[in-house]
């Protein structure tokens, strides 16, 4: 009977170490999906002043574009958080396409070279915030499920695991990105 008890014993244990290390492999990778994200976010924000004084030379009376654009990164160089971070990278990807707007009046400007490698290190750096984002939210799904599944939601709560956040795109940015811009000059 007492090696049934010590054998019951050990099998919770196992258990509960089992889904404790399960639940921490889970939060890190939410952690290094998150760090990804915030890398790509970067990576971009330190294109765009490049991209900016190309584009300046060109287009010199499009100051408000400019200064839309340079808040724009202010605001995702300072986020916090998921939510912050969404709202800021929505409004930057918008000042963007103002930026390419722009280009699209200046023949001279989308034959420069400069410009063309940056709008293409651009582009891949777009890529990866997606390919980022969707590992991101990924991970925060399967830890999301981990937490608030039987059994390991009661050690979840117990050890103070948290349910994430995914990063989503606004409402009324949904529409924007569904919808392509319509420049006129």
């Amino acid at each position: 009977m007492i090696l049934f008890i010590i054998l019951g014993v050990v099998a919770v244990l196992l258990l509960v170490a089992a889904l404790y290390n399960g639940l921490v492999r889970a939060n890190v990778r939410v952690d290094e999906a998150w760090s990804d994200i915030t890398v790509q976010l970067k990576r971009r924000a330190d294109l765009i002043p490049n991209l900016i004084e190309t584009v300046k030379g060109y287009a010199k009376h499009e100051k408000e574009v400019f200064d839309n654009v340079t808040k724009a990164r202010s605001a995702i160089l300072g986020a916090q958080g998921v939510e912050e971070t969404a709202k800021a990278d929505n409004q930057f990807t918008s000042a963007l396409k103002s930026v390419f707007a722009v280009a699209e009046a200046y023949p001279d400007l989308k034959a420069n070279q400069n410009f063309a490698d940056l709008q293409a290190e651009l582009t891949d750096t777009e890529d990866k915030i997606q390919a980022s984002r969707r590992f991101y939210n990924g991970s925060a799904r399967d830890l999301n499920i981990k937490i608030k599944t039987f059994p390991s939601n009661i050690f979840a709560n117990m050890l103070g695991f948290k349910v994430r956040e995914f990063y989503e795109l606004e409402e009324s940015e949904n529409a924007k990105v569904q919808n392509p811009v319509n420049v006129k000059f």
